[in-house]
């Protein structure tokens, strides 16, 4: 899955050196750049799942820490407070904090206006923020520590990477290489 993409252009059938072949057209997919890095966070975020799995606490995601971590530190928000906070769209923090809700996590209670609502901690999760906090800090210390034995870290490549787009955007490169690409129109 690894490996250089090669540029994108109609397969030739009759080349037997083209692996698409008499069989049909090559899988694009087979090819990507980003991938394995996505395997790779998945790969972590479920080691990260093993650390809840072997000291439990009863109906946590580890997806749903963040939000509590972050409520926790702020006092209770709005929907769309906490979706900026947290740089999530108001419809998947809306989604998120409905499962919250329904393990007992958060709950909505009347916010500035009858109009809004905020959610804030319940008592249950009040109990283990500490406990959250202590492995979101370990999780960051083993990531330096794992940094630190690498010759590039992640964190740079990630600020060169939003340099870069900030020049020029994801979005204007998928268009330029489309606007050549026969195949697009």
């Amino acid at each position: 899955m690894t490996g250089t993409p090669t540029p994108a252009g109609p397969a030739d059938p009759a080349d037997p050196a083209d692996p698409a072949g008499p069989a049909g057209p090559a899988d694009p997919t087979e090819l990507s750049l980003w991938r394995p890095l996505r395997l790779l966070q998945a790969s972590m975020d479920e080691e990260i799942g093993r650390v809840y799995a072997e000291t439990p606490v009863e109906g946590l995601r580890p997806s749903f820490v963040l939000e509590l971590l972050r409520l926790h530190a702020r006092g209770p928000m709005t929907i769309t407070e906490l979706a900026e906070s947290v740089r999530h769209t108001h419809s998947a923090l809306s989604q998120k904090v409905a499962a919250m809700r329904r393990a007992g996590w958060v709950e909505t209670v009347p916010g500035a206006d009858a109009r809004s609502k905020k959610v804030t901690l319940t008592a249950k999760a009040r109990e283990v923020v500490g406990r959250l906090a202590a492995e979101w800090e370990a999780t960051e210390a083993a990531l330096a520590e794992l940094e630190a034995e690498l010759p590039y870290p992640l964190s740079r490549v990630v600020e060169d990477i939003e340099r870069a787009l900030a020049r020029r955007s994801f979005h204007e490169r998928i268009l330029g290489r489309l606007a050549g690409d026969p195949r697009w129109r």
